[in-house]
Protein backbone atom coordinates (compact mmCIF):
# COMPACT_ATOMS: atom_id res chain seq x y z
CA UNK A 1 0.00 0.00 0.00
CA UNK A 2 1.47 4.06 -0.59
CA UNK A 3 1.22 6.39 1.82
CA UNK A 4 -2.11 7.74 -0.02
CA UNK A 5 -3.75 5.25 0.88
CA UNK A 6 -3.03 5.53 4.82
CA UNK A 7 -3.76 9.05 3.92
CA UNK A 8 -6.64 8.92 2.45
CA UNK A 9 -8.38 5.79 4.91
CA UNK A 10 -7.46 8.08 8.46
CA UNK A 11 -8.71 11.26 6.83
CA UNK A 12 -12.42 9.42 5.32
CA UNK A 13 -12.52 7.53 8.70
CA UNK A 14 -11.87 11.03 10.75
CA UNK A 15 -14.48 12.64 8.23
CA UNK A 16 -17.08 10.07 8.73
CA UNK A 17 -16.69 9.86 12.64
CA UNK A 18 -16.80 13.81 13.51
CA UNK A 19 -19.45 14.64 11.40
CA UNK A 20 -21.60 11.76 12.64
CA UNK A 21 -20.47 11.85 16.23
CA UNK A 22 -20.90 15.99 15.91
CA UNK A 23 -24.36 15.72 14.79
CA UNK A 24 -25.49 13.39 17.52
CA UNK A 25 -23.62 15.20 20.38
CA UNK A 26 -25.67 18.36 19.16
CA UNK A 27 -28.76 16.28 19.43
CA UNK A 28 -28.01 15.80 22.99
CA UNK A 29 -29.90 18.68 24.01
CA UNK A 30 -32.31 17.28 22.47
CA UNK A 31 -32.85 14.11 24.01
CA UNK A 32 -31.21 11.84 21.88
CA UNK A 33 -28.67 9.48 23.45
CA UNK A 34 -26.68 6.10 23.00
CA UNK A 35 -28.19 2.83 24.37
CA UNK A 36 -27.06 -0.33 25.69
CA UNK A 37 -27.68 -3.90 24.83
CA UNK A 38 -29.36 -4.08 28.15
CA UNK A 39 -32.45 -1.41 26.83
CA UNK A 40 -35.58 -2.09 24.72
CA UNK A 41 -35.21 -3.02 21.16
CA UNK A 42 -36.73 0.33 19.57
CA UNK A 43 -34.04 2.36 22.28
CA UNK A 44 -31.37 -0.02 20.59
CA UNK A 45 -31.97 0.57 16.90
CA UNK A 46 -31.82 4.64 17.96
CA UNK A 47 -28.01 3.14 17.85
CA UNK A 48 -27.89 2.88 14.15
CA UNK A 49 -26.48 6.71 13.93
CA UNK A 50 -23.96 5.65 16.05
CA UNK A 51 -23.35 2.47 14.77
CA UNK A 52 -21.93 4.89 11.52
CA UNK A 53 -19.09 6.52 13.32
CA UNK A 54 -18.44 3.17 15.39
CA UNK A 55 -17.83 1.89 12.14
CA UNK A 56 -16.31 4.75 10.44
CA UNK A 57 -12.94 2.73 10.38
CA UNK A 58 -14.39 -0.37 8.47
CA UNK A 59 -16.41 1.62 6.32
CA UNK A 60 -13.45 4.39 5.35
CA UNK A 61 -11.45 0.66 5.06
CA UNK A 62 -13.72 -0.48 2.09
CA UNK A 63 -13.76 2.71 0.36
CA UNK A 64 -10.02 3.42 -0.13
CA UNK A 65 -9.01 -0.22 -0.69
CA UNK A 66 -11.55 -0.41 -3.22
CA UNK A 67 -10.46 3.09 -4.45
CA UNK A 68 -7.39 2.39 -4.93
CA UNK A 69 -7.59 -1.40 -6.71
CA UNK A 70 -6.73 -3.15 -3.67
CA UNK A 71 -9.43 -5.37 -3.55
CA UNK A 72 -12.09 -5.95 -6.42
CA UNK A 73 -15.29 -5.95 -4.09
CA UNK A 74 -17.17 -6.43 -1.07
CA UNK A 75 -16.96 -9.93 -0.97
CA UNK A 76 -13.05 -9.98 -1.45
CA UNK A 77 -12.58 -7.27 1.58
CA UNK A 78 -15.39 -9.64 3.41
CA UNK A 79 -12.70 -12.70 3.15
CA UNK A 80 -9.78 -10.93 4.03
CA UNK A 81 -11.94 -9.51 6.93
CA UNK A 82 -13.23 -12.69 8.14
CA UNK A 83 -10.03 -15.06 7.20
CA UNK A 84 -10.08 -17.45 10.23
CA UNK A 85 -7.97 -20.05 9.40
CA UNK A 86 -4.31 -20.39 11.47
CA UNK A 87 -2.83 -23.05 13.56
CA UNK A 88 -4.74 -22.01 16.78
CA UNK A 89 -1.44 -20.01 18.65
CA UNK A 90 -3.08 -16.90 17.87
CA UNK A 91 -6.16 -18.29 19.72
CA UNK A 92 -4.39 -18.98 22.54
CA UNK A 93 -2.82 -15.57 22.33
CA UNK A 94 -5.91 -13.47 22.31
CA UNK A 95 -7.21 -15.29 25.33
CA UNK A 96 -4.55 -15.53 27.65
CA UNK A 97 -4.94 -11.11 26.77
CA UNK A 98 -8.03 -10.88 27.98
CA UNK A 99 -7.99 -13.13 31.07
CA UNK A 100 -3.60 -11.65 32.00
CA UNK A 101 -5.87 -7.96 31.56
CA UNK A 102 -8.78 -8.24 33.63
CA UNK A 103 -7.29 -10.70 36.15
CA UNK A 104 -4.62 -8.17 36.91
CA UNK A 105 -6.74 -5.24 36.97
CA UNK A 106 -9.14 -7.36 39.57
CA UNK A 107 -5.96 -8.26 41.69
CA UNK A 108 -4.99 -4.79 42.12
CA UNK A 109 -7.97 -2.60 42.05
CA UNK A 110 -9.52 -4.72 44.45
CA UNK A 111 -12.36 -5.09 42.96
CA UNK A 112 -13.82 -7.82 41.79
CA UNK A 113 -17.67 -7.41 41.42
CA UNK A 114 -19.18 -8.02 38.03
CA UNK A 115 -21.80 -5.51 36.46
CA UNK A 116 -23.22 -8.09 34.98
CA UNK A 117 -23.68 -12.10 35.11
CA UNK A 118 -20.67 -13.64 33.26
CA UNK A 119 -23.30 -15.05 30.68
CA UNK A 120 -23.50 -11.78 29.33
CA UNK A 121 -20.40 -11.77 28.33
CA UNK A 122 -21.80 -13.95 25.97
CA UNK A 123 -24.81 -12.45 25.02
CA UNK A 124 -23.29 -9.35 23.85
CA UNK A 125 -20.92 -10.33 21.60
CA UNK A 126 -22.68 -10.02 18.29
CA UNK A 127 -23.42 -6.53 19.57
CA UNK A 128 -19.63 -5.96 20.57
CA UNK A 129 -18.86 -7.29 16.57
CA UNK A 130 -20.45 -4.48 15.24
CA UNK A 131 -20.18 -1.73 17.67
CA UNK A 132 -16.25 -2.03 18.09
CA UNK A 133 -14.72 -4.76 17.12
CA UNK A 134 -15.05 -4.35 13.10
CA UNK A 135 -13.11 -0.75 13.65
CA UNK A 136 -9.95 -2.99 13.19
CA UNK A 137 -11.31 -3.65 9.80
CA UNK A 138 -9.63 -0.38 9.55
CA UNK A 139 -6.85 0.15 12.17
CA UNK A 140 -5.33 -3.80 11.61
CA UNK A 141 -6.24 -4.09 8.18
CA UNK A 142 -4.55 -0.68 6.26
CA UNK A 143 -3.44 1.94 9.49
CA UNK A 144 -1.42 -0.42 11.92
CA UNK A 145 0.46 -2.59 9.47
CA UNK A 146 1.35 0.09 7.22
CA UNK A 147 2.97 2.15 9.55
CA UNK A 148 4.68 -0.78 10.83
CA UNK A 149 6.68 -1.46 7.62
CA UNK A 150 7.64 2.54 7.83
CA UNK A 151 8.37 2.75 11.32
CA UNK A 152 8.55 -0.45 13.33
CA UNK A 153 6.27 -2.23 15.77
CA UNK A 154 6.84 0.24 18.91
CA UNK A 155 6.46 3.20 16.78
CA UNK A 156 3.58 2.07 15.08
CA UNK A 157 1.87 1.31 18.10
CA UNK A 158 2.16 4.46 19.83
CA UNK A 159 1.28 6.13 16.66
CA UNK A 160 -1.67 4.35 15.72
CA UNK A 161 -2.49 4.35 19.19
CA UNK A 162 -2.58 8.04 19.31
CA UNK A 163 -4.76 8.16 16.43
CA UNK A 164 -7.37 6.09 18.08
CA UNK A 165 -7.15 8.18 20.98
CA UNK A 166 -8.34 11.39 18.93
CA UNK A 167 -10.74 9.16 17.19
CA UNK A 168 -12.34 8.16 20.62
CA UNK A 169 -13.03 11.58 21.43
CA UNK A 170 -15.92 12.37 20.61
CA UNK A 171 -17.32 9.10 22.87
CA UNK A 172 -16.92 11.50 25.94
CA UNK A 173 -19.23 14.00 24.61
CA UNK A 174 -21.99 11.41 23.66
CA UNK A 175 -24.88 10.83 26.34
CA UNK A 176 -25.27 7.65 27.02
CA UNK A 177 -21.84 6.58 26.70
CA UNK A 178 -20.10 4.97 29.78
CA UNK A 179 -17.02 7.67 28.88
CA UNK A 180 -19.13 10.72 28.89
CA UNK A 181 -21.14 9.50 32.25
CA UNK A 182 -17.45 9.69 33.51
CA UNK A 183 -17.04 6.09 34.74
CA UNK A 184 -13.64 6.28 32.91
CA UNK A 185 -11.28 8.83 32.69
CA UNK A 186 -9.78 10.49 29.67
CA UNK A 187 -6.24 9.69 30.96
CA UNK A 188 -6.90 6.26 31.86
CA UNK A 189 -8.50 5.24 29.09
CA UNK A 190 -5.57 6.72 26.77
CA UNK A 191 -3.16 5.02 28.30
CA UNK A 192 -5.48 1.65 27.63
CA UNK A 193 -5.46 2.85 23.88
CA UNK A 194 -1.72 2.56 23.40
CA UNK A 195 -1.03 -0.19 25.56
CA UNK A 196 -3.97 -2.33 23.47
CA UNK A 197 -2.68 -1.27 20.52
CA UNK A 198 0.60 -2.94 21.24
CA UNK A 199 -1.46 -6.11 22.02
CA UNK A 200 -3.27 -5.89 18.57
CA UNK A 201 0.20 -5.40 16.66
CA UNK A 202 1.01 -8.79 18.29
CA UNK A 203 -1.81 -10.22 16.98
CA UNK A 204 -1.66 -9.29 14.28
CA UNK A 205 2.24 -9.96 13.56
CA UNK A 206 1.53 -13.82 14.89
CA UNK A 207 -1.50 -14.53 13.39
CA UNK A 208 -0.52 -14.47 9.06
CA UNK A 209 -3.29 -14.22 6.74
CA UNK A 210 -6.26 -14.41 9.52
CA UNK A 211 -4.38 -11.22 11.47
CA UNK A 212 -7.29 -9.04 10.29
CA UNK A 213 -10.30 -11.57 12.23
CA UNK A 214 -8.05 -12.15 15.19
CA UNK A 215 -7.87 -8.08 15.87
CA UNK A 216 -11.64 -8.22 15.11
CA UNK A 217 -11.95 -10.84 17.66
CA UNK A 218 -9.86 -9.85 20.00
CA UNK A 219 -11.69 -6.16 19.94
CA UNK A 220 -15.31 -7.50 20.65
CA UNK A 221 -14.23 -9.90 23.21
CA UNK A 222 -12.41 -7.53 24.93
CA UNK A 223 -15.48 -4.72 24.62
CA UNK A 224 -17.70 -7.63 25.58
CA UNK A 225 -15.61 -8.36 29.63
CA UNK A 226 -14.85 -4.40 29.86
CA UNK A 227 -18.88 -4.34 29.74
CA UNK A 228 -18.92 -7.51 31.98
CA UNK A 229 -16.06 -6.10 34.63
CA UNK A 230 -16.81 -2.37 33.69
CA UNK A 231 -16.10 -1.81 37.67
CA UNK A 232 -12.94 -3.69 38.00
CA UNK A 233 -11.05 -1.44 34.93
CA UNK A 234 -11.14 2.14 36.18
CA UNK A 235 -8.69 2.51 39.03
CA UNK A 236 -5.32 3.75 38.09
CA UNK A 237 -3.31 0.85 40.23
CA UNK A 238 -5.09 -1.76 37.78
CA UNK A 239 -4.81 0.15 34.82
CA UNK A 240 -1.08 0.62 35.10
CA UNK A 241 0.01 -3.14 36.02
CA UNK A 242 -2.65 -4.46 33.78
CA UNK A 243 -1.19 -2.22 30.55
CA UNK A 244 2.10 -2.69 31.70
CA UNK A 245 2.22 -6.44 31.60
CA UNK A 246 -0.08 -6.00 27.85
CA UNK A 247 2.62 -4.20 26.26
CA UNK A 248 5.29 -6.59 27.54
CA UNK A 249 3.46 -9.79 26.62
CA UNK A 250 3.01 -7.83 23.06
CA UNK A 251 6.58 -7.18 22.68
CA UNK A 252 7.99 -10.95 23.48
CA UNK A 253 5.21 -12.19 21.49
CA UNK A 254 7.11 -9.89 18.65
CA UNK A 255 10.33 -10.88 19.43
CA UNK A 256 9.94 -14.40 19.50
CA UNK A 257 7.90 -14.22 16.65
CA UNK A 258 10.89 -12.45 14.96
CA UNK A 259 13.25 -14.94 16.03
CA UNK A 260 11.06 -17.51 14.53
CA UNK A 261 11.96 -15.88 11.78
CA UNK A 262 15.46 -15.64 11.41
CA UNK A 263 16.02 -18.64 12.23
CA UNK A 264 13.77 -19.97 9.46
Amino acid sequence: MTKKVIVNFTALTFCIAYLVSGALIALGPLGYRVYSWVDTLPQFCANIPFAAYILSPAIASYITLKRSHKVAGLREWLRTVFYAKNKGYPYLLIITGLVLYFALHAAFSGRTEPAFPFYAFFLSLPGNLLIGGLEEAGWSYILQPELNKKYGYIASCVISGSIWILWHIPLFFLPGTRHAAGLIPFEMFAVQCIALRFFFGAVRKVSGKSGVFMCVLFHTMFNAASSVFAAVTTTWTGTITATAAIVLVSILTVAASNQNQTNL
